[in-house]
C-alpha cells in the first residue's frame, strides 16, 4: 500500500507524523554540520524542497523540538549516535520571506517587519524574568511593523543575542527565501530601495553577530555581491553548478523510479523521464523535479506542474520584453536546440534589461536551463557554458507562456496564420495590422529602443507565437544562412507537398525617402538577390511551391506584399 501523497506540505513534522510520502532527505543534515560553514547560502530553483530542508533543519536542531527524535527515527541521520545527541540542542530562529510579494517598497519592508515582529511574540517569554534588562525589554517592545529602518537593522542580532542569553548557547538562523521580495521588487522597480534596506539587515544578522553558530539561506538565485552581500565576506554560497549538497534538493532517478514502483507505476518510468528530469546539479545530471513526481504521483497524469507561478511570469517578462536576441535563441531552444555562452552565476538584477547574460543566468538558476557542457576559459577567467532547456515540462511550459502573450487577440493572431496558410494577402494584411497595433509596445519596452530595434523586438515574439501555432506542420526557423546571406523566417513544411514560406521583415527609413511600399518591395528584392530559397530547393522543395512575403513596418503599421 503507497503511503498518502500531501500536495503543498512543506512541514517536515506534519509529514512524518502522518506518514506521508518523503524521500528522506536527512543526510543533507550531516553534510552542512560536518562543512562547519558560518553562512551558507543555497540556491536551487522554485519547489525544488528548500523550504521543506529548512523545516527538517529546524526540527532537527532546534530547542523547541527537544526530544523528538521520533521524527527522525528511520531515517538516515538516526543511525548514528553523535547526530541522536544533537537532536534539540540550539536556540532556533527561523523566517521565510516567500510571503514579501509588494507592489512597492513601504508594503515590502512592512511585510519584512511584521515577519519580524511576529518571529518576537514566539518569544515573548524572555521579557519575563531578569534574563533581559529594563532598556532591552524596552527595545524589545518596540519592534513593530512600523519600526524605523535602523531598528529593524538590528531585530535579527538582538534577538540573537536574548536567545543566546537564554539558553547559553549560540544560536542557529534559516531564512528560507531570501530572494523572493528581490524578484518583486525589480519587477515592481523599487530595487535599489530594497537592496538598501536588506543589506544592512544581512550585515548585522549575518556578517557582524557574535551569538550566531550558524546560518543557512535559500534561495532561486544568487544576487550579486556587489548589490546585496557587500559586506558578508564569510558567506558559503552553493549554487546549482557546486558539488555541495548536488543530491540533498530534487529527486535522484533512483528515488524516483523507487516512488513509481511504490505507487505501481513501473511502466512509465521512461515517460516520467522525458517530462521531468534533466535537471543538473553539481556532477549529478539526473535530477528530477520533485513538485512535478509529487503531483504526477497523486494525479497519475503527465503536465506541467511546474507552472502559475511569480517566477514564471518574471521569466515570460524578460522573454517579451528582451532583445531580438533573445527571441532568437528561445526560438532555438523550444526546438530542441542548445546554444555557448559565458556567464557568472551572481544575478546582478539591475542589469536584467541590459544584459542578455544575465537573463540566462537567472534561467539556469531557476532551472529553465541545464548546463550540458561547462568549460573554463582560464585566459578570460569565466566559465563557458552549452544550454539548453531542461526537459519537456520546461519546454511545454513555455510553449504556453507565449500564447498567453497574444491573450485577447490570439484569435486574431491564429486568422493571421490561416489565411497565410491559404494565400489570402488582404486578409493577412488586414489581420497583421490589428495584432501589431495590440501587441506591438509588449514586444518594445527596453529602456534604449531605437526605430530599428523596434520591429526585431515585435517580429521575433511573433515568431515565437508562429512557431507556437504552426509547430506540428512546420519547421520554423530565423536568422540563418540559405543562399548568399541569412533570411529572417523560414518555414520548412513537414509533410511533401505542403507550401513552404520565406518572410523578410523591413523596417522603413523615413528619412531617407521610404514607404511601406518601397520596404516592401526591397525586402521581396533581397529574398530574390540572396537566393533565400536555396535551402528549401535543396531538400527538393521546387521554387514554384515556396512564398516569398515582405513585410515593412512604420511604426504599428505593417504592409505585406
Amino acid at each position: 500500500m503507497p503511503r498518502t501523497v500531501s500536495i503543498g506540505c512543506q512541514d517536515f513534522e506534519k509529514l512524518r507524523m502522518r506518514n506521508n510520502f518523503y524521500v528522506d532527505k536527512t543526510a543533507f543534515i550531516k553534510e552542512w554540520w560536518e562543512a562547519d560553514d558560518e553562512v551558507t547560502l543555497i540556491t536551487r530553483p522554485r519547489r525544488f524542497g528548500k523550504t521543506l530542508a529548512m523545516s527538517m533543519v529546524e526540527k532537527f536542531f532546534s530547542s523547541e523540538y527537544a526530544g523528538r527524535g521520533d521524527l527522525f527515527e528511520g531515517l538516515n541521520i538516526w543511525n548514528e549516535e553523535k547526530y541522536r545527541n544533537l537532536q534539540g540542542t540550539y536556540p532556533m530562529i527561523m523566517l521565510s520571506f516567500a510571503d514579501v510579494k509588494a507592489m512597492c517598497f513601504v508594503q515590502a519592508k512592512r511585510t519584512i517587519c511584521r515577519i519580524i515582529k511576529l518571529l518576537y511574540d514566539r518569544f515573548d517569554f524572555l521579557l519575563e524574568g531578569d534574563c533581559l534588562s529594563d532598556s532591552e525589554k524596552d527595545d524589545f517592545r518596540r519592534i513593530a511593523v512600523e519600526m524605523e529602518d535602523d531598528t529593524a537593522a538590528y531585530s535579527l542580532k538582538m534577538l540573537s543575542a536574548y536567545l543566546s542569553r537564554h539558553y547559553g548557547k549560540k544560536v542557529l538562523i534559516l531564512l528560507d527565501e531570501y530572494d523572493t521580495p528581490m524578484q518583486e521588487a525589480y519587477v515592481n522597480g523599487y530595487w535599489e530601495e530594497l537592496a538598501d534596506f536588506t543589506r544592512s539587515l544581512f550585515n548585522a544578522t549575518f556578517k557582524t553577530n557574535p551569538y550566531l553558530e550558524r546560518a543557512v539561506m535559500t534561495g532561486i538565485t544568487r544576487v550579486s555581491r556587489e548589490s546585496m552581500f557587500s559586506d558578508l565576506n564569510n558567506l558559503e554560497v552553493v549554487t546549482v553548478t557546486a558539488d555541495k549538497y548536488e543530491d540533498s534538493f530534487g529527486f535522484s532517478e533512483e528515488e524516483t523510479f523507487a516512488a513509481l514502483d511504490e505507487f505501481g507505476l513501473s511502466d512509465r518510468k521512461e515517460e516520467v523521464k522525458r517530462w521531468y528530469d534533466g535537471f543538473t546539479f553539481g556532477k549529478r545530471s539526473d535530477i528530477y523535479n520533485p513538485w512535478s513526481v509529487i503531483n504526477y504521483l497523486d494525479k497519475r497524469k503527465l503536465a506541467p506542474y511546474w507552472v502559475n507561478t511569480s517566477s514564471n511570469s518574471m521569466a515570460g517578462k524578460l522573454i517579451r520584453e528582451g532583445s531580438p536576441e533573445i527571441k532568437m535563441t528561445m526560438e532555438n531552444l523550444l526546438q530542441g536546440g542548445d546554444f555557448r555562452i559565458a556567464l557568472d552565476e551572481q544575478i546582478v538584477f539591475s542589469q536584467l534589461d541590459q544584459e542578455d547574460e544575465a537573463v540566462w543566468s537567472l534561467f539556469l538558476a531557476s532551472g529553465y536551463l541545464k548546463a550540458v557542457n561547462t568549460d573554463l576559459d582560464t585566459e578570460n577567467g569565466v566559465t563557458v557554458y552549452d544550454l539548453m532547456l531542461t526537459n519537456k515540462e520546461v519546454q511545454v511550459m513555455f510553449r504556453q507562456m507565449i500564447k498567453g502573450w497574444f491573450g485577447k487577440c490570439r484569435p486574431v493572431h491564429n486568422a493571421f496564420f490561416q489565411a497565410m496558410l491559404i494565400g489570402d494577402l488582404e486578409s493577412m494584411n488586414e489581420y497583421m495590422n490589428d495584432v501589431a497595433s495590440k501587441m506591438f509596445s509588449s514586444f518594445d519596452t527596453g529602456k534604449n529602443p531605437s526605430g530599428r530595434e523596434e520591429p526585431e523586438r515585435f517580429y521575433h515574439g511573433f515568431v515565437l507565437g508562429m512557431m507556437v501555432e504552426l509547430q506540428d506542420r512546420y519547421v520554423i526557423s530565423s536568422n540563418r544562412e540559405s543562399g548568399f546571406g541569412r533570411y529572417d523566417v523560414m518555414l520548412e513544411p513537414r509533410e511533401a507537398g505542403e507550401d513552404a514560406f520565406i518572410i523578410e521583415f523591413k523596417s522603413v527609413r523615413a528619412g531617407r525617402g521610404e514607404t511601406l511600399e518601397s520596404a516592401v518591395q526591397t525586402a521581396l528584392e533581397q529574398i530574390k538577390q540572396k537566393n533565400y530559397s536555396a535551402a528549401l530547393v535543396a531538400k527538393g522543395i521546387p521554387d514554384e511551391r515556396i512564398r516569398k512575403y515582405g513585410f515593412a513596418f512604420w511604426g504599428k503599421q505593417v504592409l505585406i506584399g
